[in-house]
């Protein structure tokens, strides 16, 4: 028996290792330990283990912390004498009988604090596995004054998956994996963010050892070569093209009559005659994305030498950095041909075949056979990690009790969050547009599809009916949902938090995604479906982006060529992370936690207000934009009473209209459109202007009355001069349920209208920022209609 302080699987785990084998084992240990030098190496063993805390019945021999687990390494393996060296606590687990039958979570059991077991990792090997992932991965030596005394760990066991083997009777293995959780993280969470990658650790089984409980080795751990091994690499790109077929041949899935075709004026490196060709037509070729890294210019194709590097050996690989070196020496292993990188393929000092080049993305990397992805380094004179010798770290294996144990690497998405490569714009439609990726990182190579995700590490490349825990592990979806504005959302998200050289840049970063939405979604022509990164077919909504509250508000340098800046209200135009949140952003309290609600939700529009829109183009011509309108929505209320509701004007504006007082040509890029406007007082909310990382906060918006009252919230920048009032123009009517009515004194569903705040310059408007008013208010504030000229 033990204490009842114990749960029922924490006592099968002690009591399990109470066995005739082991009781015949302890009877051979106690006859070897007559030999003098036994007996003194046993002394020395049991006097140098660090004691513990640990709750166990005294009743039963098996139960002292010297004697758990010795039985089991004779029965199962033979050992080397490192594998003994377990702390006390770690010695009183039975890690067989927890790999055979699972630790549920609501049963986790406590292991000790993480300082401790830093200490003790020299000379306990199971601690030593945990030491060595927490100071690989949250490199405690770029935070000494880190205090991590109050951390605890934690183990229980999730499944790595489950195989339904072809026998009769039918029979199924449950694999487990150790995970090991950090409790009392929280607060370093928010200040350092590879503390919340690092949080957990998974501990896996090798394959040598499924044999011991009666398992294949699918799902355990495989040991790593020095170097990728090429032939599974074709075996998982051959699984995916027999298990998956057409499903993975297209990754915007546009249908069976795929005809997309690289245009004419791609090239690619021919790895063979080593050098730069066009594309043959349906060529099967592969495409790499890397960080460059502000690396020179001396290996780039230029106008100058692409008429030798279009020769056989006009290529020079000895001038190449190390990333590109690799990958082509990759692409021969892989016994392919064609590969695409960018700086050898696109003329670079060409301008006009840089936008061409460009402007293709969505094709250059959504036809590509597989994509070569380089997240192990940090610039481009890094190698490819394991496509040579002694470029990537080892794996990590201790012997605890017998059995081979393995520290796992984070999976994809957190290896990916780790890497310098996430944090570039440009590589995030690079990956987004790729149907397959092979991951080359600093511990092993992970190759993704569609519906796969496949590593160095764990075998999972199994033909049965297997679920295993690395299929939820993909590092992106996309489109990420079947409404392309959802999938919009995701990439400004993405592509926003991440960091441009050329902050100008950022339109063209991700011209490839909003190409490849407009054709997967019916959008039409691409440029007239987005215009400055805005999705202009869905303005309603694109009109509704955020700034990080963090983030100051400063514009973005100019492009080459451009001497009118971009307008205010694009998300392009400003520097920094920008976010679509849900209505719900202007409930919160406290600004630090803005960027935390909502996170995954879309603003909700129930009716749309402003009809046509009308924008000013490049050549100084007003055009009308097709925007995708929707029905009206019945608005439902808790009271039988009559309210009056918000009408918008309507109407087709006249040519006349289209001037403003200041008697010149409007700048491209204006927005016209007719609405109605109103001005309001506006007052920080308390504690706003406390938080010296705030940029953009919540203002409450209030009434005209006296004494005023609250009617809506704006979030507004606080690091610049605001008058008491502000105009505000209304766009459209919110989703959000249960809100106040001011006059009536009662609740009912979507009685919110978006609003903007906006400045006047010159009959122009500007774009301040963006908040919600109470229906009711703005009605009994008199709005007038006008004709909007928005820059």
């Amino acid at each position: 028996m033990v204490p009842p302080s114990f749960s029922a699987t924490q006592s099968r785990v002690i009591e399990s290792t109470l066995s005739p084998v082991s009781t015949h084992g302890l009877v051979l240990a106690g006859i070897i330990g007559g030999v003098a030098l036994g007996v003194w190496v046993l002394w020395f063993v049991r006097t140098c283990k660090p004691k513990a805390n640990v709750t166990v019945n005294e009743s039963s021999p098996l139960l002292h912390p010297d004697q758990i687990g010795t039985d089991l390494q004779r029965d199962h393996v033979t050992t080397s004498d490192n594998e003994a060296l377990l702390c006390s606590i770690c010695a009183s687990l039975n890690f067989y009988q927890i790999f055979l039958d699972g630790i549920p979570e609501m049963e986790d059991i406590p292991l000790d604090y993480l300082s401790s077991i830093l200490k003790k990792s020299y000379q306990c090997s199971f601690c030593r596995l945990i030491s060595f992932h927490v100071r690989r991965t949250w490199m405690l030596d770029k935070f000494p004054h880190v205090d991590i005394s109050g951390i605890e760990c934690r183990m229980f066991t999730k499944h790595c998956g489950c195989l339904q083997l072809a026998t009769y009777p039918p029979s199924k293995f449950r694999c487990y994996r150790l995970h090991i959780t950090m409790e009392g993280l929280e607060d370093l969470w928010k200040r350092y963010p590879a503390f919340r990658i690092a949080g957990a650790l998974n501990i896996h089984l090798m394959q040598e050892d499924a044999f011991k409980f009666g398992r294949p080795t699918d799902l355990h751990c495989r040991r790593m070569k020095n170097t990728v091994d090429i032939k599974m690499v074709k075996k998982w790109i051959k699984l995916c093209q027999e298990s998956h077929g057409d499903t993975c041949k297209s990754l915007l899935r546009i249908g069976e009559h795929d005809n997309r075709k690289l245009p004419g004026c791609v090239r690619v490196v021919d790895v063979i005659l080593m050098a730069v060709v066009p594309a043959p037509s349906g060529c099967r070729y592969l495409a790499l994305s890397y960080i460059w890294g502000g690396i020179g210019a001396e290996y780039w194709t230029t106008k100058d030498n692409i008429a030798e590097r279009g020769t056989p050996g006009g290529l020079n690989a000895a001038k190449f950095p190390d990333t590109i070196t690799d990958s082509i020496l990759f692409v021969r292993q892989l016994g392919e041909r064609y590969i695409w990188i960018d700086t050898l393929c696109i003329i670079q000092d060409n301008s006009q075949d840089k936008f061409t080049q460009i402007h293709n993305m969505d094709l250059i990397y959504g036809l590509s056979y597989l994509t070569i992805i380089a997240a192990g380094g940090t610039t481009a004179r890094d190698p490819l990690p394991g496509c040579r010798p002694q470029t990537r770290t080892q794996q990590h294996i201790e012997v605890v009790q017998g059995l081979h144990l393995y520290a796992a690497p984070p999976r994809l998405k957190e290896a990916l969050t780790l890497s310098a490569w996430s944090t570039r714009c440009w590589t995030y439609q690079e990956c987004a547009l790729s149907r397959r990726r092979i991951y080359f990182t600093g511990q092993q190579v992970y190759f993704e599809c569609q519906f796969d995700v496949l590593c160095e590490d764990v075998i999972a490349e199994s033909k049965c009916d297997s679920t295993s825990f690395l299929k939820f592990s993909r590092a992106e979806y996309f489109p990420q949902s079947l409404d392309p504005f959802t999938s919009y959302l995701t990439a400004v998200r993405q592509c926003t938090l991440r960091n441009l050289t050329v902050e100008s840049d950022i339109v063209n970063a991700i011209t490839g995604v909003t190409n490849a939405l407009a054709k997967a979604f019916g959008l039409g022509d691409p440029d007239r479906a987005f215009r400055y990164g805005m999705m202009l077919t869905d303005l309603h909504h694109s009109l509704l982006w955020q700034h990080n509250p963090h983030t100051p508000r400063t514009r973005r340098s100019l492009p080459d060529g451009c001497s009118l800046p971009w307008p205010s209200w694009a998300w392009a135009t400003w520097r920094g992370a920008v976010n679509y949140m849900s209505e719900h952003r202007y409930l919160v309290t406290h600004p630090e936690d803005a960027w935390l609600v909502d996170d995954f939700a879309k603003p909700s529009v129930v009716e749309m207000f402003v009809d046509p829109w009308y924008i000013v183009g490049h050549d100084g011509t007003i055009v009308q934009l097709d925007v995708r309108s929707s029905r009206r929505v019945v608005l439902i209320r808790e009271s039988e009473r009559e309210v009056s509701t918000y009408s918008s004007p309507r109407g087709i504006i006249d040519p006349t209209e289209m001037t403003t007082d200041i008697h010149r040509a409007l700048d491209p890029g204006t927005l016209i459109f007719r609405t109605t406007s109103s001005h309001f007082a506006i007052a920080p909310r308390r504690g706003e202007e406390l938080h010296a990382s705030i940029h953009h906060g919540l203002f409450d918006i209030l009434s005209g009355s006296s004494p005023p009252i609250w009617v809506g919230t704006a979030v507004l920048p606080l690091d610049i001069a605001l008058p008491t009032s502000l105009e505000f123009i209304v766009l459209s009517r919110t989703g959000m349920h249960d809100g106040y009515d001011i006059e009536r004194l009662e609740y009912y569903h979507e009685c919110l209208l978006y609003v903007m705040a906006v400045s006047q310059n010159g009959g122009l408007m500007e774009r301040v920022g963006l908040g919600v008013i109470h229906e009711a208010a703005w009605i009994a504030s008199g709005a007038e209609e006008k004709v909007v000229f928005l820059r």
